[in-house]
């Protein structure tokens, strides 16, 4: 019997759970720009991934699925809101300062970097 196996369904459920609850916390923190929220989400995102990885290969009833994939579309909207953030802050920053973007790459760097 594998170490996944022996694994309670309901820790795997839990810890869905609680991240879905994290999730749920960083779309409250980026929503009202909270960076320390923001900071606390992510750290608790990271130790329930490791978590989670501990259940990798463990068989998945629907509630645990259906958890799942809320969990990736949740993830999804809040890095697209993370990258809408972002740019605002950087258009915003280049009006300000009346330069253009840092990080776009010119031609001659296009270039440079088509040449092998």
């Amino acid at each position: 019997m594998s170490i996944f196996q022996t694994l309670p369904a309901a820790t795997l459920r839990d810890q869905l759970r609680q991240m879905l609850a994290v999730l749920e916390e960083e779309r409250q923190a980026l929503a009202g720009l909270d960076v320390d929220a923001l900071m606390g989400a992510a750290n608790d995102k990271n130790s329930l991934c490791g978590s989670l990885e501990d259940c990798a290969g463990a068989v998945l009833d629907d509630e645990c699925r259906g958890m799942l994939e809320a969990a990736r579309r949740l993830n999804e909207v809040n890095r697209q809101v993370r990258n809408l953030v972002a740019a605002n802050v950087t258009a915003r920053l280049n009006a300000l300062t009346g330069t253009p973007q840092l990080y776009r790459a010119g031609p001659q760097y296009a270039y440079m970097g088509t040449r092998g």
